[in-house]
């Protein structure tokens, strides 16, 4: 789930970025994939997302943003969901005390 506390807030220039997203007006769909959808149908939806990201004048904005508010799903500044992740890692919240179960004994 994205973090809602690191959004920057509601200033308008921290959100004039996305008037100029060459994904401005598109379906949604494009960037973020339906229940069930795998394989082949998910790697080409996701081909024609990042296709759009690639001529975007605001790809990194995006990026940053998807990173600051660790969007896990969808595509963000030209980047898919497995991308994302291996960027994000691990949000501490999330491991808890899994990691010291988890670690082999010294």
């Amino acid at each position: 789930m994205t973090d809602v506390s690191r959004l920057p807030g509601s200033a308008q220039h921290h959100w004039d970025w996305q008037l100029r997203a060459a994904c401005r007006g598109a379906d949604s769909s494009l960037f973020f994939h339906p229940p069930n959808e795998r394989g082949e149908a998910r790697d080409e939806r996701e081909t024609k997302a990042k296709r759009v990201c690639g001529g975007c004048p605001v790809r990194t904005a995006c990026l940053r943003h998807a990173l600051e508010t660790r969007e896990r799903f969808g595509v963000w500044g030209g980047l898919g969901e497995h991308e994302l992740r291996t960027l994000l890692g691990p949000a501490r919240e999330e491991r808890g005390d899994r990691d010291a179960v988890c670690r082999p004994a010294a």
